[in-house]
């Protein structure tokens, strides 16, 4: 029909309500304000380095002579060949760096020994002030 008035729409009750979509724009953005602000007030541990030397692959035999060993056994530390309480090793090197400040230290942890402990005595002897340190493998190599 021409001319006919537009019909006007009906609404349709028997239907359920459509909801508008939620937009995840606001949550990423909260979220990512969390993350940075929790990044910047959080404090980091102190990462502190140890440095190591590699053993000569040739010639190191000269090279041991008058160096301390340190063996890194699960129950115990020996300082050549005697046990000794991790306090006690700690002063002996520091009394043998004072006599000779160049001395080698060479720490050899035995079979079974976590990293965590051979770390902690090779931070012990770093802060003892040993400039010279190596970790070696049981058997000398």
């Amino acid at each position: 029909m021409i001319g006919a008035p537009a019909e006007q729409p009906m609404l349709d009750t028997g239907r359920p309500r459509r909801r508008n979509l939620i937009s995840l724009t606001p949550l990423i953005d909260v979220v990512f304000i969390l993350l940075v602000f929790f990044m910047l007030a959080s404090s980091f541990l102190d990462w502190r380095a140890v440095e190591l030397e590699a053993p000569a692959e040739a010639g190191g035999a000269g090279s041991m002579e008058g160096a301390m060993l340190v063996e890194v056994r699960p129950d115990d530390l020996r300082l050549g060949g005697i046990a000794v309480p991790a306090a006690e090793l700690r002063e002996r090197v520091s009394a043998r760096l004072a006599e000779d400040a160049d001395t080698r230290v060479l720490v050899m942890p035995v079979a079974g020994v976590n990293m965590q402990r051979t770390v902690e005595i090779l931070e012990a002897l770093a802060d003892a002030g040993v400039r010279d340190l190596s970790v070696i493998r049981e058997g000398g190599s």
